[in-house]
């Protein structure tokens, strides 16, 4: 049976799966490869695509419009330039200031920009160094003193008026009679001075009651000179010496204080025997005072009669309303004359000793005593009418027998308070408790500060000073180591270790009088019995000692122009701003505005500089993100690249398949043949 020719075998079909995976993969690769792949350089084949075949371009889109031109002039609200260069150019360009424009004109000659540049670093330099002297010296707070002198009609101040006698002899004799017994002896001791017919009689019975007192007066010995010393001590023994011989020259007068349980002691000396007993003495004075119930004794009827004699101011006489009473522990019955209590206050309008106050006091020492009170004639302090009267710190003594004119012309300090001085205007910021109740005063706040320590320290008032609520003053025999303390503070006192006078500030405003005195014989030798016996006959008393038994004392204005102490600042904020402009003009001939161009040109710069730095943060989170997608696009192409190779394999499988096949059939055909 004849055949026909052979067929050749039918071409393999294609291959199955081929379409479907190539669909696939052109849909998992997005339809091939963009432009923007193929200019990144990324070589990845896609599969089903052979070798020979053509990949489908994806159609191109309308091309992207162009950005219009930019216009030639664009209006915005703020406008930054593009550079430093481009600010700096513009800025001397158009600056008010002088120089700046010489910056940029000779910038083609860098010898000329380098010359102007550096003299005007120069002058900015020496302009800032003006301004930081003058800004030092605004801040430093400095003050001006400017002197007024006022005329006017003068309000009289307050006059204090003391016996010197805290209380008469006969009064307290019986309380003070132990401690002038034993004072008596010590004296005999010490001085072999007999000031009593019955010492020698009763010396063992008074050395008995020496023993009865704390603290008692000793002979304490000084350690030898150096020899230097001691030779010009010999050199000059041929000179007359006032103190009493005793045994040797060298050595000092004291007692001992120790504190509670004895274990620090220290002796209480003085190279004076006067002072030490008076010291001494008025030691035990202040512990008896304290046991007194009322230290202040009652004022009698016609106290003020014995002691003022007459009193008058501008040629009247004064009367009860005129003064205020208080009582001294150590001067006495004081008498106030117009303070602030008096109904009407004294006014000066006229000058001269006839205008002024006029007294004329008893000085007679009759019933004084002895050992305390060793000054004769009265106690005087001018002050104003608001201030307590401190006699021992402002205080004077008048001398009987003389007329004492007393001359004050008056002063008032203004300070200024905060940054330009240390005052205080009422006290309110200080420290410190007010224990007098009256107005600020420096002497007031350290009084006041002493008193606070001296309570919260030895447990105890001190009885020269305010009472505190519910405090007692102090007495050995309650208190027996408040002696012992009391030195002890009066020393840190003294050297401010209490802080006292670092606490106490002085006070914004003050007013003070100074005093000038002149001294005359009065009353005259000539009249002095007649002015005596009317004394006399008007006060109804005998005046025993002529001489020593009257004073009289007149105080008056020597004018009425008084000076007024005013402090101002000397650099004002108007100051400042005047000396910086004339700096600023001197250093570069320009004006407010031009400050204003420099504040816009820094401005500008930190504008400037922000700008570039928030471009650079931009730019290095643009390279991060392009560096995280192509690093995503390389792990794309693997994949691919792996399911390309599976399925390169799984054809080359395939073919043979089919060859074998094709064989196969091609040597069955030529079987039958």
């Amino acid at each position: 049976m004849s055949q026909g020719p052979a067929q050749p075998p039918a071409p393999p079909g294609p291959l199955p799966g081929l379409d479907e995976v190539g669909v696939l993969v052109r849909s998992h690769e997005g339809g091939g490869w963009t432009s923007s792949d193929r200019e990144k350089g990324a070589l990845c084949l896609v599969p089903g695509l052979m070798k020979g075949d053509e990949r489908e371009e994806p159609e191109a889109g309308p091309e992207p419009a162009a950005p219009p031109p930019p216009a030639d002039e664009q209006e915005a609200l703020l406008e930054f330039h593009h550079s430093y260069r481009e600010l700096f150019q513009f800025f001397c360009s158009n600056t008010t200031i002088h120089g700046a424009i010489r910056l940029v004109c000779s910038r083609h000659n860098r010898m000329k920009t380098a010359f102007w540049a550096a003299l005007w670093l120069c002058a900015f330099g020496m302009m800032y160094w003006q301004f930081g002297l003058l800004f030092g010296e605004y801040f430093s707070y400095p003050v001006s003193l400017n002197i007024n002198l006022n005329s006017e009609k003068l309000v009289f101040p307050a006059v204090t008026v003391c016996t010197l006698n805290p209380y008469r002899y006969t009064e307290i004799k019986e309380e003070l009679e132990e401690l002038d017994r034993i004072t008596e002896q010590t004296l005999f001791d010490l001085y072999k001075y007999n000031s009593s017919n019955t010492l020698v009689a009763h010396a063992r019975g008074r050395r008995d009651l020496r023993e009865s007192l704390p603290h008692p007066l000793q002979r304490l010995p000084v350690p030898a000179p150096p020899r230097a010393a001691s030779r010009v001590r010999r050199s000059g023994s041929s000179l007359r010496d006032n103190n009493p011989q005793v045994n040797r020259k060298d050595w000092k007068i004291g007692f001992q204080l120790c504190n509670q349980n004895k274990s620090d002691c220290f002796y209480q000396t003085y190279s004076s025997g006067v002072d030490a007993v008076r010291e001494w003495y008025r030691f035990h004075y202040i512990n008896i005072l304290s046991r007194r119930r009322d230290p202040s004794p009652p004022l009698e009827e016609d106290a003020l009669g014995k002691f003022i004699f007459a009193c008058r101011f501008n040629q009247a006489s004064c009367n009860e309303a005129n003064y205020s009473h208080f009582h001294h522990p150590m001067y006495g019955n004081c008498y106030t004359f117009n303070d602030k209590n008096s109904s009407n206050l004294w006014m000066s309008s006229m000058t001269g000793v006839n205008n002024g106050l006029s007294l004329t006091l008893r000085t007679e020492q009759n019933d004084f005593i002895p050992l305390l009170s060793t000054v004769t004639g009265a106690r005087v302090m001018v002050h104003g009418q608001d201030e307590p009267a401190f006699m021992d710190d402002g205080g004077f003594n008048l001398r009987p027998g003389m007329e004492t004119s007393i001359s004050m012309s008056k002063e008032a300090v203004k300070r200024l308070g905060g940054d330009y001085g240390d005052c205080t205007k009422n006290g309110s910021d200080v420290p410190v408790e007010n224990l007098y109740g009256t107005k600020y005063t420096q002497q007031v706040c350290i009084h006041s500060c002493f008193q606070v320590n001296m309570i919260r320290e030895c447990g105890c008032a001190y009885i020269f000073y305010p009472l505190h609520r519910g405090v007692e003053f102090c007495d050995y025999r309650k208190h027996s180591s408040w002696g012992y303390c009391y030195y002890k503070l009066q020393d840190a006192f003294s050297s401010d270790r209490l802080g006292c006078f670092t606490k106490c500030r002085k006070p914004c405003s003050v007013t003070t009088y100074k005093l000038s005195a002149g001294y005359s014989r009065w009353p005259s030798v000539t009249s002095q019995d007649w002015v005596f016996q009317m004394l006399s006959r008007q006060n109804n008393y005998t005046i025993k000692n002529k001489r020593d038994g009257v004073a009289k004392l007149n105080i008056f204005f020597k004018e009425l122009n008084y000076k007024t102490n005013s402090e101002s600042p000397s650099v004002t904020m108007v100051t400042l701003l005047s000396n910086l402009g004339s700096q600023w003009s001197l250093w570069f001939g320009s004006s407010v505005l031009s400050v204003v161009e420099m504040a816009e040109l820094i401005f500008d710069l930190l504008a400037i500089t922000f700008l570039m730095l928030l471009r650079r943060v931009q730019s290095r989170k643009q390279l991060t993100t392009r560096t995280k997608h192509k690093r995503g696009h390389t792990k794309a192409c693997t994949v691919s690249s792996s399911k390309m190779t599976g399925f390169s394999t799984r054809m080359s499988l395939h073919a043979a398949f089919q060859g074998r096949r094709h064989l196969l059939l091609f040597l069955n055909l030529d079987s039958r043949r």
